[in-house]
């Protein structure tokens, strides 16, 4: 008996049974069962549980159709997680590379070339950013960033040489969210492509692609690892711009270490779990900052006070385990924070302990002063990744550390 998986024509995953190569039955998988299920090396020598681990950088070589080689991602490991990636994301293919940046990076210089114009969001992760401004007038690649996350915004800049419409939502910090099938609209009517930085969401509250998005990255560093201990990028989309990036990914050599692929399927079998309850949680933490008297304001798409709630209820499944809140005038956020005991002041976010840290100071460091003001990143700004731990022990810590101030 043989198991496989296909991405049926409505983009749902269905696991088949195969006997005497004839189909004997098609169920449609749920989240938690893909998440443990669907891409794994499939241990015929000794039967294991959980997938072998390849660690062999030189394999037989059989022809021109059998080049296996880590660089390539195509080591059994690599191949295998790209599977579930892709299923997760409902996408034809996927690609597993080095860190969250690499996924950037090897996916836009793979997608565009000298010429080429794209259009960014107003606010961004940092470091994408960076790359943006210090790279790409290297390779001759204009770009410009909107003045909003309205679709208006984004056609504001677009020009007869624009090829990319890059996405961020939630984004990083300020959790502002953008219509992803407005935007897609928009992109095919002016033949552009779309990708969208779908970290904060995770997979398993938001499918792009269901929005008529191209492609889609994530810094698996982020929820799909979940424990603070790998960094790693993703890649998905369709098969034909799958090759376009492997193209140029095989000459940057971004992949990533094939004990750490191993590691990754490993955490992403309990990745729907963790961001389920991560997101429960979130959002009743939200709310109780939201009515504290410390605190100026709250920035969370799940609270029916953020501007974008309709679009992010319309789009998304769950509203994710991260927060950014602004403590009022006159409180000092650092002390705030290193007066916290059970939340961790700490770089990265998503793992399962709870952690808080200043943009200003870490995932924006990179800006200017006037860069971070443009995007409203106040140096008292504060972003919150909720962990799994019992809602009321997270909100005793917050409670002492207001009270310290």
């Amino acid at each position: 008996m043989k198991f496989g998986y296909y991405l049926g024509k409505d983009c749902q995953i269905r696991i088949f049974i195969m006997q005497n190569k004839k189909q004997m039955n098609t169920t449609k998988f749920g989240i938690n069962t893909i998440c443990a299920h669907i891409g794994e090396v499939k241990d015929t020598q000794y039967k294991g549980a959980i997938s072998p681990l390849y660690m062999a950088t030189s394999y037989a070589y059989d022809g021109m159709d059998s080049k296996r080689y880590p660089r390539c991602f195509n080591s059994p490991n690599q191949e295998a997680l790209a599977k579930k990636v892709a299923a997760l994301e409902q996408c034809e293919a996927a690609l597993i590379f080095g860190s969250g940046m690499a996924a950037i990076s090897h996916a836009l210089l793979g997608l565009l070339q000298m010429g080429d114009h794209v259009v960014f969001p107003e606010t961004m992760y940092g470091g994408a950013y960076n790359f943006i401004v210090k790279e790409f007038p290297k390779y001759g690649i204009a770009f410009s960033f909107t003045k909003g996350f309205s679709m208006e915004h984004f056609r504001n800049e677009l020009q007869p040489n624009t090829k990319l419409i890059y996405l961020e939502s939630p984004s990083n910090p300020l959790m502002k969210i953008t219509d992803l099938e407005m935007i897609a609209k928009l992109a095919k009517g002016n033949d552009c492509i779309t990708m969208i930085d779908n970290t904060f969401a995770s997979p398993i509250n938001q499918n792009p692609v269901a929005f008529g998005i191209d492609i889609i990255m994530h810094s698996a560093t982020k929820y799909m690892g979940g424990h603070s201990d790998i960094s790693a990028g993703t890649i998905s989309g369709s098969q034909e711009h799958m090759d376009k990036i492997w193209n140029t990914a095989i000459n940057l050599g971004g992949h990533l270490s094939d004990f750490t692929v191993w590691m990754l399927e490993r955490s992403m079998k309990t990745m729907a779990l963790r961001v389920k309850r991560q997101s429960k949680t979130a959002k009743k933490i939200a709310q109780w900052l939201e009515q504290h008297e410390q605190v100026a304001k709250v920035y969370y798409p799940g609270l029916k006070s953020h501007p974008d709630y309709a679009i992010a209820k319309k789009q998304m499944s769950g509203y994710g385990g991260m927060l950014s809140f602004e403590l009022k005038e006159g409180l000092d956020a650092i002390a705030f924070m290193r007066a916290l005991h059970l939340v961790k002041y700490s770089m990265s976010l998503a793992g399962v302990e709870s952690t808080i840290l200043s943009p200003a100071e870490t995932s924006h460091y990179l800006l200017s002063q006037e860069e971070r003001d443009s995007q409203g990143i106040s140096d008292g700004l504060l972003r919150f990744s909720i962990g799994i731990e019992e809602r009321k022990d997270i909100i005793a810590d917050l409670e002492q550390a207001f009270a310290q101030l």
